[in-house]
């Protein structure tokens, strides 16, 4: 038999995400076959494992524990093992683990201990099931921490076969989802070979050439060593202008202004734009000449994050006009300078070394 062979009989369970389920399923509510049973302490013991948010893969349960941690939230809850960790802080809904030890975790989790006749493991894919995602994500409030409450997901509706059936869809759950994850990580990995094999092949060609019998010479650059003979070594600044954009958060009223569409560093992706959501910027009427993106311009983000230094792609004047966000750098090339080799530098070792190694770090830019 299949093990996706149809049950004898179905009905409509009532609840929306859920839909039809086999009939001898019953409906529950969560807090009557997994209460709340969170319980704070002030600080973490020191012989217990502590649990943030950040410690948990969203989506998957895996657990991701740093060792070096040294700081923890000063109140924490405490759990045991075989209970169901839910984090009830939006955006991190998706951050379910179902628990083989005993420890402490962030308070923002919820902690919900499957009762007598409940399979813990079938209720942690239950709840990791997205149409119980999404309808905890529904009821979540607050402006700037939106998060669900521990009434809200207690009352939510699962549905529940016997415990048997349950234990056999968990185990089958258990053996499908490591082989899946299995597979991500080969996938993960080989991704990261293809990237590092990317990056030497691009380092390779813009420092040496294609050529491997030219002669070389010293570049006089630590960190670039040889090139061809050849070939120049110049400050960016001699051979493009660099040039910042427009700040955000001016005041302008009274002034006689513009709506312009502008780019944001979320805009200006590794080698591509990416225009899915663009926003308008206000600014003076006689500025747009200053900020006005010309084809061919070279976009970098200024940084952010070490990913996001020096991070760009050359403008295709794909929408005008357009100008750009002042953490937006746009170079412009002059002197027969391609603005495409100018960006596939930028993509090499030694220029990703050389823009770490120049930041310069305030608050979390």
């Amino acid at each position: 038999m299949s093990q996706w062979s149809a049950y004898a009989e179905y009905r409509d369970s009532g609840v929306e995400w859920m839909g039809c389920i086999p009939r001898h399923w019953a409906i529950r509510k969560l807090k009557y076959v997994a209460p709340d049973s969170s319980s704070k302490l002030d600080g973490k013991p020191e012989d217990q494992i502590y649990l943030g948010l950040e410690d948990i893969e969203s989506g998957t349960g895996c657990l991701l524990l740093d060792d070096t941690r040294e700081e923890v939230e000063s109140t924490v809850i405490d759990f045991a093992e075989g209970d169901i960790l839910f984090g009830k802080l939006r955006p991190y809904l998706a951050k379910v683990v179902h628990a083989d030890f005993d420890g402490v975790g962030s308070s923002e989790l919820l902690v919900l201990r499957p009762k007598g006749g409940t399979c813990g493991r079938f209720l942690f894919y239950e709840i990791l099931a997205e149409g119980f995602i999404d309808r905890v994500d529904s009821l979540t409030y607050g402006a700037k921490m939106p998060r669900a409450s521990s009434e809200q997901v207690g009352n939510l509706l699962v549905g529940l076969p016997p415990v048997s059936e349950q234990q056999s869809i968990a185990a089958f759950l258990d053996r499908r989802t490591t082989k899946i994850d299995r597979l991500i990580r080969k996938q993960e990995r080989l991704i990261e070979l293809l990237e590092e094999k990317r990056s030497a092949l691009i380092s390779h060609a813009v420092t040496t050439g294609l050529d491997p019998d030219v002669p070389m010479k010293e570049s006089g650059i630590g960190w670039l060593r040889g090139i061809p003979r050849h070939w120049e070594v110049v400050r960016l600044k001699f051979i493009a202008r660099v040039q910042s954009g427009v700040a955000k958060g001016r005041n302008l009223d009274g002034e006689d202004t513009i709506d312009v569409p502008y780019l944001r560093v979320a805009n200006v992706q590794q080698g591509f734009v990416d225009l899915s959501d663009v926003a308008a910027i206000r600014i003076r009427r006689g500025e747009m000449d200053r900020y006005l993106l010309k084809v061919g311009d070279i976009l970098m983000t200024e940084g952010g994050d070490f990913d996001k230094l020096g991070r760009g792609t050359v403008w295709k004047g794909q929408i005008d006009p357009c100008i750009h966000q002042n953490h937006i750098f746009v170079v412009r090339a002059s002197g027969g300078i391609g603005p495409r080799w100018i960006t596939t530098i930028t993509q090499a070792d030694y220029a990703r070394h050389y823009f770490i190694l120049r930041s310069k770090q305030s608050t979390n830019l």
